[in-house]
């Protein structure tokens, strides 16, 4: 444990605090997610609102567009609006490095049937979620109920564990059927995360990234390497945008970074076949006979 945080109690009681400042923030976001409307104004607003009201971002606010599964942010400066999008707004906020995790998908292109596919897979899940369950059954779930819409879910991408600072833990949660898997058990933190897809099921890595999280810290020779440096320790492993970095040489600055083994990039996910994406996401917490969702 990296705080001097023992009292599971006082634990969960950060994870609530991080889910009630989510569904604050995301309410407000869904309310500008219109078409004409700036990604940047959106993504800003969800990072600096979270501080406002007491948390910080776990990572840089992701909006995914139509074939964009996931790890897409605005660039510095960038001029992108809305347009007939599927658009995938996943946000996720810390208190003292507990983690709320979810996402929400606002369709602007006119198919409801995918969104809702998405919806119901998660409301599966968590129905499904205790302790004693496998997450092979979870994904079982999550997979029969985008099938039933005769859409595909997302072969290779999971949901997660959350644990302090580790917005990506083990166990991994299936979106489709595994034979057995990871056994819940109660005080487990999850981010539950069904994707719906018309494509092929499948995702792979596009030719650009603006997130990206620190691996380990090494020494740097050069002024504007560590000037960087020291900018990313701040965030420790969670996931930060590019945009939130100040340097003349920035772009040269992640690339010897990466190059190094200090600097893990996120590409934005693609789906294989070109297909609409939607996205639903909870935070839940694995209770005595059930599960708490602490982002609903």
């Amino acid at each position: 444990m990296t705080d001097n945080v023992h009292n599971k109690e006082e634990i969960l009681e950060k994870y609530r605090d991080a889910g009630r400042i989510l569904k604050i923030v995301r309410a407000e976001a869904v309310e500008m997610i219109r078409i004409g409307n700036s990604l940047l104004k959106v993504a800003e607003f969800v990072e600096n609102r979270t501080i406002e009201l007491g948390g910080r971002p776990a990572f840089p606010c992701n909006i995914s567009r139509n074939e964009e599964a996931a790890h897409a942010t605005p660039k510095a400066g960038s001029a992108d609006v809305f347009g007939k999008d599927m658009v995938k707004l996943d946000l996720g906020v810390h208190v003292d490095g507990y983690i709320a995790d979810a996402a929400v998908t606002v369709d602007l292109s006119g198919n409801p049937d995918i969104l809702k596919a998405a919806e119901e897979a998660l409301a599966a899940a968590i129905d499904l979620a205790r302790p004693g369950i496998a997450t092979g059954e979870i994904g079982a779930a999550i997979e029969d109920s985008i099938r039933s819409y005769g859409l595909n879910p997302i072969m290779n991408l999971t949901g997660h564990g959350l644990s302090q600072y580790e917005a990506h833990d083990e166990p991994s949660v299936p979106n489709r059927h595994v034979e057995g898997g990871v056994v819940l058990k109660e005080g487990d933190v999850l981010a539950i995360e069904p994707f719906a897809t018309d494509g092929a099921g499948f995702v792979h890595d596009g030719n650009w990234a603006e997130i990206y999280s620190l691996i380990r810290k090494k020494p740097v020779r050069m002024p504007a390497v560590r000037n960087v440096l020291k900018q990313v320790e701040e965030y420790r492993e969670l996931p930060f945008a590019k945009r939130w970095l100040e340097s003349d040489r920035l772009e040269f600055v992640l690339i010897q970074l990466e190059k190094a083994g200090i600097l893990h990039s996120y590409p934005v996910l693609l789906e294989s076949a070109g297909g609409l994406v939607a996205q639903a996401e909870h935070t839940i917490v694995i209770t005595q006979d059930g599960c708490e969702v602490t982002t609903k």
